[in-house]
């Protein structure tokens, strides 16, 4: 993959004017798969490996996927700004590809478990991460595992004995600053353990609203249990582990989830099954 640069920008960068050029200048392309292109703010460079109406994927020459929205002169091609638009048509005969939109391995037989394992906080995260991601993990040979909080993670993680070759990975729930799960993972110092979070209070969260034909996850009162708030505001009848199997039934792929929980679990899994 070859990359340009420098960013092009219209004004006086110095200044503080700047700004990416009209929209009527800027050419549109289809995002095809293969296509190599930049992300003009972040430079990350890399191949088109999954594109839909508001979101394009990109595989770096590592193997490092990243999400990128549409958005209009967002990329660079062969040094010069452009807008990516969904392909008008599939592609003829492209590979098959899993709910994660890796390409899925036909007639797969699950690779023998690693030492190297991913932890996640409860039963609804690690059946989120095994809808999309199942596939991927099973060809990776790397097993997730479910903990009841985070509470007790310095001991959980010195039970599990990392050590390279033996690496874990940590997902944790609203993992913001100043949070007592913040302070928590704060603890965790081994360089074979990796503890990542997103800022959801709970994974529900991590479900984009517009998949479950709601506005908005609506905010829940301090004091009153998370789940059961949102059932109640939702107008929903039901018990909270039936408004899990709602959600979770309506979630297919990749693009219904939120951009803050797919770099987390990537990140995850390139951490537990890159060589030590």
């Amino acid at each position: 993959m070859i990359c340009y640069g420098p960013r092009v920008y219209e004004g006086d960068v110095l200044a503080g004017n700047w700004r990416r050029p009209g929209k009527g200048k800027i050419p549109k392309v289809p995002a095809e798969p293969d296509l190599v292109v930049e992300d003009a703010d972040s430079g990350f460079c890399g191949a088109v490996v999954a594109c839909d109406k508001e979101a394009v994927t990109l595989e770096d020459r590592f193997g490092r996927r990243r999400l990128f929205p549409l958005a209009p002169a967002a990329f660079l091609l062969d040094g010069k700004p452009v807008t990516l638009v969904r392909p008008t048509a599939a592609p003829t005969a492209t590979p098959r590809r899993s709910a994660s939109g890796s390409i899925a391995v036909e007639g797969l037989r699950a690779r023998v478990a690693r030492e190297s394992r991913i932890y996640v906080e409860g039963v609804h995260d690690a059946a989120l991460v095994e809808k999309i991601w199942g596939h991927d993990l099973r060809v990776e040979g790397v097993v997730v595992e479910y903990l009841e909080g985070v509470d007790d993670l310095p001991a959980i993680v010195a039970e599990f004995g990392p050590e390279p070759g033996r690496r874990l990975g940590v997902l944790v729930d609203h993992l913001v600053p100043g949070s007592k799960e913040g302070r928590i993972a704060a603890k965790i110092t081994s360089p074979d353990v990796l503890v990542v979070g997103h800022p959801f209070v709970d994974i529900w969260q991590a479900v984009k609203p517009s998949v479950l034909r709601i506005p908005a996850w609506p905010d829940v009162p301090r004091g009153v249990p998370w789940k059961e708030g949102v059932i109640a505001a939702l107008g929903w009848r039901m018990e909270p582990a039936d408004a899990w199997r709602r959600i979770l039934g309506a979630v297919s792929t990749y693009t219904d989830l939120e951009p803050e929980l797919l770099g987390r679990v990537e990140e995850l899994i390139d951490f537990v099954t890159e060589a030590s």
